[in-house]
Protein backbone atom coordinates (compact mmCIF):
# COMPACT_ATOMS: atom_id res chain seq x y z
CA UNK A 1 0.00 0.00 0.00
CA UNK A 2 1.43 3.36 -1.06
CA UNK A 3 1.86 6.03 1.59
CA UNK A 4 1.64 9.75 0.88
CA UNK A 5 3.35 12.53 2.79
CA UNK A 6 0.91 13.42 5.57
CA UNK A 7 1.47 17.16 5.18
CA UNK A 8 0.13 16.93 1.61
CA UNK A 9 -3.31 16.01 2.99
CA UNK A 10 -3.45 18.21 6.08
CA UNK A 11 -1.97 15.82 8.64
CA UNK A 12 1.15 16.21 10.81
CA UNK A 13 3.54 13.26 10.54
CA UNK A 14 5.07 13.73 13.98
CA UNK A 15 1.62 13.91 15.55
CA UNK A 16 0.52 10.79 13.68
CA UNK A 17 3.52 9.00 15.16
CA UNK A 18 2.10 9.69 18.61
CA UNK A 19 -0.50 7.04 17.77
CA UNK A 20 2.19 4.38 17.49
CA UNK A 21 4.03 5.54 20.59
CA UNK A 22 0.88 5.30 22.66
CA UNK A 23 -0.34 1.94 21.36
CA UNK A 24 3.10 0.32 21.61
CA UNK A 25 2.79 0.47 25.39
CA UNK A 26 -0.15 -1.95 25.27
CA UNK A 27 2.09 -4.54 23.59
CA UNK A 28 5.16 -3.78 25.69
CA UNK A 29 3.04 -4.19 28.83
CA UNK A 30 1.65 -7.52 27.61
CA UNK A 31 -1.93 -6.26 27.28
CA UNK A 32 -2.08 -6.74 23.51
CA UNK A 33 -0.12 -9.18 21.37
CA UNK A 34 0.02 -6.84 18.39
CA UNK A 35 -1.96 -4.38 16.28
CA UNK A 36 -2.33 -2.67 12.93
CA UNK A 37 -3.48 0.95 12.54
CA UNK A 38 -4.34 2.74 9.29
CA UNK A 39 -5.35 6.38 8.71
CA UNK A 40 -6.57 7.58 5.31
CA UNK A 41 -7.61 11.05 4.18
CA UNK A 42 -9.03 12.12 0.81
CA UNK A 43 -8.58 8.51 -0.30
CA UNK A 44 -4.83 8.59 0.39
CA UNK A 45 -3.05 6.44 2.94
CA UNK A 46 -1.21 8.73 5.36
CA UNK A 47 -0.38 6.31 8.16
CA UNK A 48 -0.06 2.53 8.16
CA UNK A 49 1.74 0.94 11.07
CA UNK A 50 2.06 -2.43 12.78
CA UNK A 51 3.57 -3.48 16.07
CA UNK A 52 3.92 -6.70 17.98
CA UNK A 53 2.86 -10.18 16.94
CA UNK A 54 -0.03 -11.91 15.30
CA UNK A 55 1.18 -14.99 17.18
CA UNK A 56 3.12 -13.85 20.24
CA UNK A 57 4.13 -17.30 21.42
CA UNK A 58 5.61 -18.21 18.03
CA UNK A 59 7.20 -14.80 17.54
CA UNK A 60 5.37 -14.16 14.24
CA UNK A 61 4.99 -10.43 13.63
CA UNK A 62 1.89 -8.59 12.49
CA UNK A 63 2.04 -7.99 8.73
CA UNK A 64 -0.12 -5.92 6.39
CA UNK A 65 -1.91 -9.08 5.19
CA UNK A 66 -2.58 -10.60 8.63
CA UNK A 67 -6.10 -12.05 8.81
CA UNK A 68 -8.18 -10.88 11.76
CA UNK A 69 -11.50 -11.98 13.28
CA UNK A 70 -13.66 -8.90 12.84
CA UNK A 71 -16.73 -10.23 14.71
CA UNK A 72 -19.35 -7.42 14.79
CA UNK A 73 -17.62 -5.44 12.05
CA UNK A 74 -19.55 -7.98 9.96
CA UNK A 75 -22.69 -5.99 10.84
CA UNK A 76 -22.05 -2.95 8.60
CA UNK A 77 -21.39 -5.34 5.71
CA UNK A 78 -24.76 -7.02 6.31
CA UNK A 79 -26.39 -3.59 6.48
CA UNK A 80 -24.85 -2.67 3.12
CA UNK A 81 -26.11 -5.95 1.65
CA UNK A 82 -29.61 -5.18 2.91
CA UNK A 83 -29.55 -1.63 1.58
CA UNK A 84 -28.40 -2.88 -1.83
CA UNK A 85 -31.57 -4.98 -1.93
CA UNK A 86 -33.60 -2.03 -0.62
CA UNK A 87 -32.32 0.02 -3.56
CA UNK A 88 -33.60 -2.75 -5.85
CA UNK A 89 -37.09 -2.49 -4.32
CA UNK A 90 -36.93 -5.90 -2.64
CA UNK A 91 -38.42 -4.46 0.54
CA UNK A 92 -39.34 -1.26 2.33
CA UNK A 93 -37.90 -0.36 5.71
CA UNK A 94 -41.38 -0.49 7.26
CA UNK A 95 -42.09 -4.00 5.98
CA UNK A 96 -42.80 -6.50 8.75
CA UNK A 97 -39.99 -8.97 9.49
CA UNK A 98 -42.65 -11.71 9.41
CA UNK A 99 -43.17 -11.02 5.70
CA UNK A 100 -39.80 -12.70 5.14
CA UNK A 101 -39.57 -14.89 8.26
CA UNK A 102 -43.11 -16.04 9.17
CA UNK A 103 -42.13 -17.29 12.65
CA UNK A 104 -41.82 -13.65 13.77
CA UNK A 105 -45.56 -13.09 13.37
CA UNK A 106 -46.50 -14.52 16.77
CA UNK A 107 -43.94 -12.98 19.10
CA UNK A 108 -44.67 -11.83 22.64
CA UNK A 109 -43.05 -9.12 24.77
CA UNK A 110 -41.64 -9.54 28.27
CA UNK A 111 -43.70 -7.83 31.00
CA UNK A 112 -42.27 -9.10 34.30
CA UNK A 113 -41.19 -12.14 36.31
CA UNK A 114 -38.24 -14.51 36.24
CA UNK A 115 -37.09 -17.23 33.85
CA UNK A 116 -39.05 -19.73 35.96
CA UNK A 117 -42.32 -17.78 35.90
CA UNK A 118 -43.05 -14.72 33.80
CA UNK A 119 -45.79 -12.71 32.13
CA UNK A 120 -45.81 -11.68 28.48
CA UNK A 121 -47.73 -9.08 26.51
CA UNK A 122 -48.81 -9.21 22.87
CA UNK A 123 -46.82 -7.18 20.35
CA UNK A 124 -48.52 -3.82 19.84
CA UNK A 125 -47.09 -3.38 16.35
CA UNK A 126 -45.07 -5.83 14.27
CA UNK A 127 -41.29 -5.76 14.21
CA UNK A 128 -40.17 -3.99 11.01
CA UNK A 129 -36.97 -4.13 9.01
CA UNK A 130 -35.77 -0.73 10.20
CA UNK A 131 -35.97 -2.07 13.75
CA UNK A 132 -33.41 -4.72 12.81
CA UNK A 133 -31.07 -2.21 11.19
CA UNK A 134 -31.23 0.12 14.20
CA UNK A 135 -31.20 -2.43 17.06
CA UNK A 136 -34.62 -1.24 18.21
CA UNK A 137 -36.29 -4.61 17.53
CA UNK A 138 -36.60 -5.84 21.12
CA UNK A 139 -34.16 -8.70 20.45
CA UNK A 140 -31.09 -9.16 22.65
CA UNK A 141 -27.86 -11.18 23.12
CA UNK A 142 -27.40 -13.97 25.63
CA UNK A 143 -24.04 -12.59 26.72
CA UNK A 144 -25.54 -9.25 27.83
CA UNK A 145 -26.25 -10.75 31.31
CA UNK A 146 -28.64 -7.88 32.11
CA UNK A 147 -32.17 -9.31 31.95
CA UNK A 148 -34.07 -12.61 32.33
CA UNK A 149 -34.65 -12.65 28.56
CA UNK A 150 -30.86 -12.67 28.10
CA UNK A 151 -30.80 -15.81 30.28
CA UNK A 152 -33.52 -17.36 28.11
CA UNK A 153 -31.31 -16.76 25.06
CA UNK A 154 -28.45 -18.56 26.82
CA UNK A 155 -30.72 -21.46 27.71
CA UNK A 156 -31.71 -21.67 24.03
CA UNK A 157 -28.04 -22.00 23.04
CA UNK A 158 -27.33 -18.36 22.21
CA UNK A 159 -24.44 -17.31 24.41
CA UNK A 160 -21.22 -16.38 22.62
CA UNK A 161 -22.37 -18.32 19.60
CA UNK A 162 -25.25 -20.37 18.28
CA UNK A 163 -26.11 -24.08 18.47
CA UNK A 164 -23.81 -25.76 15.96
CA UNK A 165 -26.58 -27.88 14.44
CA UNK A 166 -28.67 -24.89 13.28
CA UNK A 167 -28.50 -23.14 9.94
CA UNK A 168 -29.47 -19.48 9.69
CA UNK A 169 -33.14 -20.15 8.94
CA UNK A 170 -33.48 -22.43 11.98
CA UNK A 171 -31.52 -19.98 14.11
CA UNK A 172 -33.98 -17.21 13.28
CA UNK A 173 -36.97 -19.44 14.02
CA UNK A 174 -35.53 -20.23 17.44
CA UNK A 175 -34.89 -16.55 18.12
CA UNK A 176 -38.50 -15.82 17.14
CA UNK A 177 -39.71 -18.33 19.76
CA UNK A 178 -38.18 -16.24 22.56
CA UNK A 179 -39.81 -13.18 24.17
CA UNK A 180 -38.89 -9.68 23.08
CA UNK A 181 -37.18 -7.48 25.63
CA UNK A 182 -39.52 -4.57 24.78
CA UNK A 183 -42.04 -3.47 22.18
CA UNK A 184 -40.37 -2.98 18.76
CA UNK A 185 -39.23 0.62 18.37
CA UNK A 186 -39.50 1.47 22.07
CA UNK A 187 -35.78 1.30 22.97
CA UNK A 188 -32.31 0.54 21.62
CA UNK A 189 -30.62 -2.70 22.67
CA UNK A 190 -27.62 -4.37 21.04
CA UNK A 191 -28.81 -7.71 19.78
CA UNK A 192 -28.97 -10.55 17.27
CA UNK A 193 -31.05 -8.28 15.03
CA UNK A 194 -28.34 -8.20 12.35
CA UNK A 195 -28.29 -12.00 12.26
CA UNK A 196 -32.01 -11.90 11.51
CA UNK A 197 -31.33 -9.22 8.89
CA UNK A 198 -28.83 -11.58 7.27
CA UNK A 199 -31.61 -14.14 6.86
CA UNK A 200 -33.79 -11.50 5.21
CA UNK A 201 -30.95 -10.84 2.76
CA UNK A 202 -31.04 -14.54 1.92
CA UNK A 203 -34.81 -14.65 1.45
CA UNK A 204 -34.98 -11.41 -0.55
CA UNK A 205 -32.04 -12.26 -2.81
CA UNK A 206 -32.41 -16.03 -3.21
CA UNK A 207 -28.72 -16.41 -2.29
CA UNK A 208 -27.04 -17.63 0.88
CA UNK A 209 -25.55 -14.77 2.87
CA UNK A 210 -22.09 -16.15 2.17
CA UNK A 211 -22.75 -16.16 -1.58
CA UNK A 212 -24.31 -12.70 -1.55
CA UNK A 213 -21.33 -11.26 0.28
CA UNK A 214 -18.86 -12.98 -2.04
CA UNK A 215 -20.50 -12.21 -5.39
CA UNK A 216 -22.14 -8.85 -4.68
CA UNK A 217 -19.65 -7.18 -2.31
CA UNK A 218 -16.29 -8.92 -1.84
CA UNK A 219 -15.44 -9.84 -5.43
CA UNK A 220 -16.61 -6.51 -6.90
CA UNK A 221 -14.59 -4.56 -4.30
CA UNK A 222 -11.52 -6.80 -4.56
CA UNK A 223 -11.79 -8.01 -0.95
CA UNK A 224 -9.92 -11.24 -1.63
CA UNK A 225 -9.23 -12.29 1.97
CA UNK A 226 -12.63 -11.67 3.58
CA UNK A 227 -14.76 -14.75 4.33
CA UNK A 228 -16.62 -16.65 7.05
CA UNK A 229 -13.67 -19.02 7.52
CA UNK A 230 -9.97 -19.07 6.76
CA UNK A 231 -8.93 -21.58 4.11
CA UNK A 232 -6.01 -23.92 4.65
CA UNK A 233 -3.74 -22.03 2.25
CA UNK A 234 -4.23 -18.81 4.27
CA UNK A 235 -4.19 -20.29 7.78
CA UNK A 236 -0.61 -19.20 8.44
CA UNK A 237 -1.71 -15.54 8.17
CA UNK A 238 -4.48 -15.85 10.77
CA UNK A 239 -3.85 -13.86 13.95
CA UNK A 240 -4.03 -15.70 17.26
CA UNK A 241 -7.01 -14.87 19.46
CA UNK A 242 -6.30 -13.56 22.96
CA UNK A 243 -8.43 -12.83 25.99
CA UNK A 244 -7.77 -10.44 28.85
CA UNK A 245 -6.82 -12.09 32.13
CA UNK A 246 -9.51 -10.85 34.55
CA UNK A 247 -7.04 -9.81 37.27
CA UNK A 248 -3.96 -8.61 35.38
CA UNK A 249 -5.53 -7.71 32.00
CA UNK A 250 -2.61 -9.51 30.37
CA UNK A 251 -3.38 -10.93 26.92
CA UNK A 252 -3.85 -14.70 27.30
CA UNK A 253 -3.94 -17.08 24.35
CA UNK A 254 -7.39 -18.55 23.58
CA UNK A 255 -6.36 -21.59 21.60
CA UNK A 256 -9.65 -23.47 21.40
CA UNK A 257 -11.82 -20.43 20.63
CA UNK A 258 -9.33 -19.24 18.07
CA UNK A 259 -9.49 -22.45 16.04
CA UNK A 260 -13.13 -21.83 15.17
CA UNK A 261 -11.99 -19.41 12.47
CA UNK A 262 -10.62 -22.35 10.48
CA UNK A 263 -13.96 -24.18 10.38
CA UNK A 264 -16.78 -23.63 7.89
CA UNK A 265 -19.87 -22.55 9.90
CA UNK A 266 -23.30 -24.15 9.55
CA UNK A 267 -24.92 -20.71 9.60
CA UNK A 268 -23.70 -17.56 7.92
CA UNK A 269 -24.37 -15.01 10.67
CA UNK A 270 -24.95 -11.42 9.61
CA UNK A 271 -24.05 -10.14 13.07
CA UNK A 272 -20.56 -11.61 13.24
CA UNK A 273 -18.22 -14.29 11.99
CA UNK A 274 -16.25 -12.75 9.14
CA UNK A 275 -12.47 -12.76 8.92
CA UNK A 276 -10.71 -9.97 7.03
CA UNK A 277 -7.47 -8.09 6.47
CA UNK A 278 -6.72 -4.40 6.84
CA UNK A 279 -6.41 -3.83 3.06
CA UNK A 280 -9.76 -5.57 2.50
CA UNK A 281 -11.69 -3.74 5.19
CA UNK A 282 -10.18 -0.42 4.16
CA UNK A 283 -11.65 -0.99 0.71
CA UNK A 284 -15.08 -1.54 2.26
CA UNK A 285 -14.75 1.55 4.46
CA UNK A 286 -13.44 3.65 1.57
CA UNK A 287 -16.45 2.59 -0.50
CA UNK A 288 -18.64 4.08 2.23
CA UNK A 289 -16.52 7.24 2.49
CA UNK A 290 -16.86 7.73 -1.27
CA UNK A 291 -20.65 7.46 -1.10
CA UNK A 292 -21.06 3.81 -2.14
CA UNK A 293 -18.48 3.58 -4.94
CA UNK A 294 -14.85 2.46 -5.22
CA UNK A 295 -12.67 2.13 -8.33
CA UNK A 296 -15.67 2.34 -10.64
CA UNK A 297 -17.71 -0.24 -8.70
CA UNK A 298 -20.88 1.22 -7.20
CA UNK A 299 -22.72 -0.74 -4.52
CA UNK A 300 -24.93 2.05 -3.17
CA UNK A 301 -26.10 5.53 -4.11
CA UNK A 302 -24.53 8.45 -2.20
CA UNK A 303 -27.96 9.34 -0.81
CA UNK A 304 -28.32 5.81 0.59
CA UNK A 305 -24.99 6.01 2.42
CA UNK A 306 -25.97 9.39 3.86
CA UNK A 307 -29.29 7.91 4.94
CA UNK A 308 -27.54 4.97 6.62
CA UNK A 309 -25.20 7.36 8.43
CA UNK A 310 -28.04 9.52 9.77
CA UNK A 311 -29.28 9.09 13.32
CA UNK A 312 -32.49 7.02 13.13
CA UNK A 313 -33.24 7.04 16.84
CA UNK A 314 -36.52 8.87 17.57
CA UNK A 315 -36.18 12.57 18.34
CA UNK A 316 -32.48 12.50 17.37
CA UNK A 317 -31.82 10.90 20.78
CA UNK A 318 -28.44 9.45 21.63
CA UNK A 319 -27.87 5.97 23.07
CA UNK A 320 -27.72 7.24 26.64
CA UNK A 321 -31.26 8.59 26.25
CA UNK A 322 -32.82 5.81 24.19
CA UNK A 323 -30.59 2.79 24.69
CA UNK A 324 -29.73 0.14 27.23
CA UNK A 325 -26.15 0.14 28.47
CA UNK A 326 -23.49 -1.18 26.09
CA UNK A 327 -20.01 -1.11 27.55
CA UNK A 328 -17.97 -2.19 24.56
CA UNK A 329 -18.45 -1.20 20.92
CA UNK A 330 -19.34 2.48 21.41
CA UNK A 331 -19.88 5.16 23.98
CA UNK A 332 -23.50 6.13 24.67
CA UNK A 333 -23.35 9.89 25.25
CA UNK A 334 -23.42 11.94 22.08
CA UNK A 335 -23.71 8.86 19.84
CA UNK A 336 -26.82 7.87 17.91
CA UNK A 337 -27.47 4.95 15.62
CA UNK A 338 -28.15 4.77 11.91
CA UNK A 339 -28.82 1.79 9.66
CA UNK A 340 -26.13 -0.64 10.74
CA UNK A 341 -23.62 1.90 12.10
CA UNK A 342 -23.20 4.17 15.10
CA UNK A 343 -23.28 7.89 14.32
CA UNK A 344 -21.66 10.76 16.24
CA UNK A 345 -24.26 13.47 16.88
CA UNK A 346 -22.57 15.48 19.66
CA UNK A 347 -18.80 15.05 20.23
CA UNK A 348 -18.91 17.58 23.08
CA UNK A 349 -21.42 15.45 24.97
CA UNK A 350 -19.40 12.34 24.15
CA UNK A 351 -16.20 13.94 25.53
CA UNK A 352 -14.38 12.27 22.66
CA UNK A 353 -13.22 14.30 19.66
CA UNK A 354 -15.01 13.62 16.42
CA UNK A 355 -17.17 15.12 13.72
CA UNK A 356 -20.93 15.28 13.59
CA UNK A 357 -21.91 12.53 11.18
CA UNK A 358 -18.84 10.36 11.77
CA UNK A 359 -19.91 6.71 11.63
CA UNK A 360 -18.56 3.20 12.06
CA UNK A 361 -18.55 0.18 14.37
CA UNK A 362 -16.26 -2.27 16.14
CA UNK A 363 -15.86 -5.96 16.89
CA UNK A 364 -15.63 -8.10 20.02
CA UNK A 365 -11.87 -8.63 19.63
CA UNK A 366 -11.22 -4.85 19.91
CA UNK A 367 -11.16 -4.06 16.18
CA UNK A 368 -12.80 -0.82 15.02
CA UNK A 369 -13.31 1.40 11.99
CA UNK A 370 -14.72 4.87 11.41
CA UNK A 371 -15.56 7.08 8.46
CA UNK A 372 -15.49 10.86 8.99
CA UNK A 373 -17.27 12.67 6.14
CA UNK A 374 -16.38 16.12 7.53
CA UNK A 375 -12.62 15.52 7.62
CA UNK A 376 -12.85 13.04 4.71
CA UNK A 377 -11.05 10.34 6.69
CA UNK A 378 -11.12 6.59 7.23
CA UNK A 379 -9.50 5.04 10.32
CA UNK A 380 -8.97 1.35 11.08
CA UNK A 381 -7.61 -0.58 14.07
CA UNK A 382 -7.00 -4.32 13.92
CA UNK A 383 -6.02 -6.38 16.97
CA UNK A 384 -7.30 -9.57 18.67
CA UNK A 385 -8.29 -9.14 22.30
CA UNK A 386 -11.54 -10.27 23.91
CA UNK A 387 -13.54 -8.50 25.20
CA UNK A 388 -13.41 -5.14 23.45
CA UNK A 389 -14.34 -3.32 26.67
CA UNK A 390 -10.98 -4.25 28.27
CA UNK A 391 -9.07 -1.11 27.22
CA UNK A 392 -10.24 2.31 25.92
CA UNK A 393 -8.58 1.68 22.55
CA UNK A 394 -11.32 3.27 20.44
CA UNK A 395 -11.65 6.54 22.29
CA UNK A 396 -7.87 6.88 22.55
CA UNK A 397 -7.46 6.21 18.83
CA UNK A 398 -9.98 8.94 17.95
CA UNK A 399 -8.26 11.34 20.31
CA UNK A 400 -4.84 10.71 18.77
CA UNK A 401 -6.09 10.82 15.18
CA UNK A 402 -7.87 14.14 15.63
CA UNK A 403 -4.87 15.85 17.23
CA UNK A 404 -2.92 15.04 14.06
CA UNK A 405 -5.31 17.01 11.82
CA UNK A 406 -3.75 20.42 11.17
CA UNK A 407 -5.87 21.70 8.29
Amino acid sequence: MNLVKPSEIGLDAARLNRIDGHFRTYVDDGKLAGWLIAVMRHGQLAHFSTYGHRDRESGIAVTHDTIWRIYSMTKPITAVAAMMLWEEGKFELKDAVSKFIPSFAEQKVWRNGSTAKYDLDPVVSQMELWHLLTHTSGLTYGFMMAHPVDAMYRAAGFDWGIPTELDLAATCDRIASLPLLFQPGAEWNYSMATDVLGRIVEVASGLSLDEFFRTRIFEPLGMTDTAFSVSTDKADRLATLYGANPSSLQATRLERAGRAALLEPNAWMGGGGLMSTAPDYLRFAEMLRRGGELDGVRLLAPSTVRYMASNHLPGNADLSEFGRTLSSETTSEGVGFGLGVSVTIDPVKAKIPGSIGEFGWGGAASTTFSVDPVNDMTVLLMTQLLPSSTHPLRSQLKQLVHQAIIE
